[in-house]
């Protein structure tokens, strides 16, 4: 599935909830799906800086495509990670690099978080895209 298909079927998702709060709720449960970064494994270089949650991201790269795993000591941050995480995970690098951030945007939970949190998706989406970078073209 591409990302743009993976990225609607997020968004029609979202979509079945009315109200924001039953949609938080519905990301908080994505980020509880999501592995537990081991504690020896959540180093400072997996840190995304300037995030008011501390949040681990790890990535790999194997046969052609990203491999991503995040963590964070923040239910609702976590769950936004995993957002990405659902988009991203098993893209090649080229794609991943091309890939349109925006989609967060549409989800409309940008605007019920405090600005802090709000710039803490723009630092995932970054720092995603810089990992993939590592390994575009390869």
């Amino acid at each position: 599935m591409s990302i743009e298909a993976k990225t609607q079927e997020l968004l029609e998702e979202l979509g079945f909830f009315q109200d924001w709060t039953e949609r938080y709720e519905y990301v908080i449960g994505l980020g509880k799906q999501l592995s537990a970064m081991p504690q020896d494994q959540q180093t400072s270089d997996k840190l995304i800086k300037g995030c008011q949650s501390q949040v681990w991201l790890d990535a790999s790269y194997t046969d052609g495509r990203m491999q991503y795993r995040a963590d964070s000591d923040s239910l609702i941050t976590k769950g936004m990670i995993a957002l990405f995480i659902r988009v991203l995970d098993g893209e090649t690098p080229d794609a991943i690099l091309q890939a349109d951030m925006g989609f967060i945007d549409q989800t409309g939970l940008k605007e019920h978080l405090a600005p802090t949190r709000a710039n803490a998706l723009n630092l995932m989406a970054t720092q995603m895209k810089q990992r993939a970078l590592e390994h575009a073209s390869d």
